[in-house]
Order: structure tokens, then C-alpha cells, then sequence
């Protein structure tokens, strides 16, 4: 198993990007007209924020971030490092970090890198962006993470569809040798790769004119090998599992008392999934916050964006205590437990 304790990094904010068109789950032309409730009661998503054509995820993270540094009042010359996680960057080449840079108006000398990596990639970033800061050489970061799904996602799909949102978050990070720092349980097993997976498209199945063909795969579900798929079941079986494996994995090997934890922040899947696992470790409804009812699984973002919109007040204005887990496509998962102490959640942005 890996474990890594990183000290010396304070989280320092949080703000989130979510386009301004909501579809509402109820209006989904691929529900039958006695089954729409049921499935959106199970699911957990009333509705989603869609991108439209004109918007990428680095727009989102764009302007999360700005919002995010002028809050902090940071001076941007002094960032020195810019991470981007998505499974939706703007270009195969060049990296979307690189442009962020620029568009930001970062200094040249900063460190920028891509992560591609879908529901576990906050968790992930945050790991990667944390080492570079904790030797005190880069003094401040931003860790930018989101996805637009709905632009991977067969609208004729209503296995995959209904549950995506869009958003883009920011997170800023700064080396502090008084922090508590970030205590890391991460995990993978690509044995299940295609339990969630884009057939087509990258380089061992290049994009030929069979990619672009829509097929009925049963009543309800038609897509194409460029679009999402998922192994529902799998997906299932794999998320109940080793969600709370790996919370109680981190809490042993850093004796940390989960009692004492403020808030349990899960990756929304979605709310069967997540309300399993919160009860299979009989945690409070009040520790464990849910977005997924507005926002959907939003995949990597999902647990930034659960924290601004559902706990950002509270963490303004009082030191907390927060476990974050993340679990999917790899297949990969992990946890993290850090401290925040009033720092800055911004107002959710929208464009």
C-alpha cells in the first residue's frame, strides 16, 4: 500500500466553476415516463450544469482560479507552480497547464504539469502538488481540477448521461512549515481498466469512421467508442469496497481517530453508491456532505466542488478536520486527511 505523510503545505482556498445551463434530470428524454423518479431518487441527481460548446474545462478552472487568487490576495508573480487535472483538457498537444499559465498571466518560470486522471485526480494532484511544495523551494501552488463529461457522455445514454455534471475548482496550497500537513492512502489496480473507459480515440484505438458510429447497445443506452462507458456493476462492487478500506487504512497507519474527523468528503458517484458507503461506516448524515443533487458527479472536482458548495462557510470561519476519498476509472482510489483553519471558500462562480 502507499503511504506518504507530506508536511510543511497549508491549504490555503478553495472556489468553483460551473457553466450557467442547468438540465434538469426530471425533463431527460431518455427516461420512460414511469421510471424517471425512481432512478432519479436512486441516483441522487435532480439536476446537472452543462457546457456548452464554447466552454472547456480550462474556462471553468480559469475562472475559479481568478476568483480564487484575487480573494487570497495573491500576487501572481509569486505562484510557482500550476498543476491541471482532467480527462477533458483543451488539446492532445500541448498541455492544457501550459496554457493556463499564459492565459493567467503566471510568470514563465513557473512549474505547470497535466494529470490525466478522472474521479481520483483532486486526490491525486493534491498529492503530486503538495511534494513539490513541501521542500520549501516552490512557495505557493494551484492545484486546477475538473472535467466537462457531458461532452464524453452519449446523451442517448441514460445509464451514463443523467449522472454527469460540469465544473472546474481551484485549490491554492502554500509551503508553511508550521502546517499539520497531508497524511496520503493511494491505490491502483488497472486490471479493471475498461470497468470505465473512452474505447477509442488514444493511440491504441486510433479514431477511424467505426468510432463515430452510434450503436444500440439495449433499450436506452446508444453510443459511440468515443463516448463514455461504464461497467455499472463493477463500478459498484469496486466503490463500496475500497472507499472504506481506504479511510480505515489511512486512520490505521496514521492513527488518526475517526471520530474526531469533521467531515468525510467522498467523491459523488452517485447517491446509492455514496450513501452505501456512508452507512456501511455508520458516519453521521451531518459529516458527510453530498453536491450531487445539483451538480451531479462532476469526476475529479467532485470533492473541491462538495466542499465550496455545501461546507465552505463553515470552513471561513473555523478550524476543521477533513478526510476526502476518492475512488474510480484506473481503476484507482485513495483517501487524504488534512486541516484547514479559515481559509478562503469563494462563491461558486458561474459562466
Amino acid at each position: 500500500m502507499a503511504y506518504l505523510f507530506i508536511p510543511n503545505v497549508s491549504l490555503r482556498g478553495f472556489s468553483a466553476c460551473v457553466p450557467r445551463t442547468i438540465e434538469e434530470n426530471k425533463d431527460y428524454h431518455g427516461f420512460l415516463k414511469d421510471e424517471a423518479d425512481d432512478i432519479i431518487a436512486a441516483i441522487g441527481v435532480k439536476q446537472r450544469r452543462i457546457a456548452g460548446k464554447d466552454i472547456c474545462t480550462s474556462d471553468l478552472c480559469y475562472h475559479a482560479a481568478e476568483k480564487l487568487i484575487s480573494e487570497l490576495g495573491w500576487d501572481k508573480k509569486d505562484i510557482d507552480c500550476l498543476i491541471m487535472v482532467t480527462l477533458t483538457p483543451d488539446y492532445i498537444l500541448p498541455a492544457t497547464s501550459s496554457i493556463l499559465q499564459d492565459r493567467l498571466g503566471l510568470k514563465g518560470e513557473v512549474f505547470t504539469l497535466d494529470i490525466s486522471l478522472g474521479c481520483t485526480g483532486w486526490l491525486y494532484g493534491l498529492q503530486v502538488i503538495s511534494s513539490l511544495l513541501s521542500h520549501g523551494n516552490f512557495k505557493k501552488g494551484l492545484l486546477l481540477v475538473g472535467d466537462t463529461s457531458s461532452k464524453i457522455s452519449s446523451p442517448e445514454d441514460k445509464s451514463v448521461y443523467p449522472l454527469f455534471g460540469d465544473a472546474g475548482t481551484a485549490t491554492a496550497l502554500e509551503f508553511d512549515k508550521t502546517s499539520s500537513g497531508f497524511r496520503f492512502h493511494t491505490a491502483a489496480d488497472g486490471s479493471g481498466y475498461n470497468s470505465l473507459i473512452i474505447p477509442d480515440g488514444g493511440y491504441r484505438n486510433q479514431v477511424s469512421p467505426s468510432s463515430f458510429e452510434m450503436v444500440n447497445i439495449r433499450p436506452g443506452i446508444t453510443r459511440n467508442k468515443l463516448q463514455m462507458i461504464i461497467d455499472g456493476m463493477n463500478i459498484f462492487s469496486f466503490s463500496i469496497s475500497k472507499a472504506p478500506e481506504s479511510v480505515y487504512q489511512l486512520s490505521k497507519e496514521f492513527e488518526i481517530n475517526l471520530q474526531e474527523v469533521d467531515y468525510f468528503v467522498f467523491h459523488q458517484a452517485n447517491l446509492f453508491i455514496n450513501e452505501r458507503i456512508r452507512k456501511k461506516m455508520t458516519l453521521p448524515v451531518e459529516k458527510v456532505p453530498y453536491s450531487i443533487g445539483n451538480f451531479g458527479n462532476t469526476g475529479p472536482a467532485s470533492i473541491p466542488l462538495t466542499i465550496v458548495a455545501e461546507i465552505g462557510h463553515d470552513l471561513q470561519h473555523n478550524r476543521r478536520n477533513i478526510i476526502a476519498s476518492g475512488f474510480g476509472g484506473g481503476l484507482s482510489w485513495g483517501s487524504v486527511q488534512f486541516f484547514t483553519d479559515r481559509i478562503v471558500c469563494s462563491e461558486i462562480v458561474e459562466i
